[in-house]
């Protein structure tokens, strides 16, 4: 969805959110890559990357961000086996947002009208936008980077996006690029319109991260 093309190494970086350069694929060359050459990568290597104008940069994920993505999931489960509205992806779920720009949010729901025929998708990326996506915050993720997937949700369709710190436990929920709700430890956050009477308690969500076996 950009408007013009870096033209230098550093255009790049600025343009894809000053990211590392270790995160970045070279071959293909960054601008030249298409979603076969992502399908492949994700296939052959089983690297998960995102396609963001045309170049292909590795997703972050670190133990702590799995664990609470996959609780995550269970809680969103849970919640659709009473609530039938959709379906929940993980962080292997790519998405194609544009011709040349495929995200793979953390967690992902997708209601059954934005599904073709109402069905799960065959295609391994589908053009598919998610009502809602959840985006917990690794170590590796920038300021811009973050600011930039957000436009793209935004402007691509989604509705609702929380985006998770875990390191100061806090949960920034959007309604949009600008209208933004910061939650603490100890908040409730919901699925607002796209999951009715679906609530959390972030204390309930970062107790996770302080368990301990017997």
């Amino acid at each position: 969805m950009s408007t013009a093309s870096p033209t230098t190494w550093a255009e790049r970086l600025s343009d894809l959110g000053n990211i590392p350069a270790s995160r970045i694929v070279s071959n293909p060359s960054p601008g030249s890559a298409t979603l076969q050459d992502l399908i492949e990568l994700q296939n052959e290597h089983r690297r998960i990357c995102e396609l963001v104008d045309g170049t292909l940069v590795e997703k972050m994920m670190g133990w702590q961000e799995s664990l609470l993505a996959g609780v995550l999931i269970h809680w969103l489960h849970t919640y659709l086996e009473t609530h039938h509205l959709g379906v929940v992806t993980g962080p292997d779920g790519l998405v194609r947002l544009f011709e040349d720009t495929v995200r793979g949010p953390d967690v992902a729901f997708v209601a059954w009208n934005r599904l073709p025929d109402r069905r799960i998708p065959l295609k391994p990326v589908p053009d598919v936008v998610p009502n809602f996506v959840i985006e917990i915050l690794s170590s590796g993720n920038t300021y811009s980077e973050m600011s930039r997937k957000r436009r793209e949700y935004f402007h691509a369709g989604v509705q609702l996006i929380w985006m998770i710190e875990p390191r100061d436990r806090t949960v920034a929920v959007f309604l949009s690029s600008t209208d933004v709700k910061v939650v603490r430890e100890g908040g409730i956050i919901s699925g607002e319109q796209v999951l009715p009477d679906w609530t959390i308690n972030t204390a309930d969500l970062f107790a996770r991260l302080d368990e301990r076996g017997e």
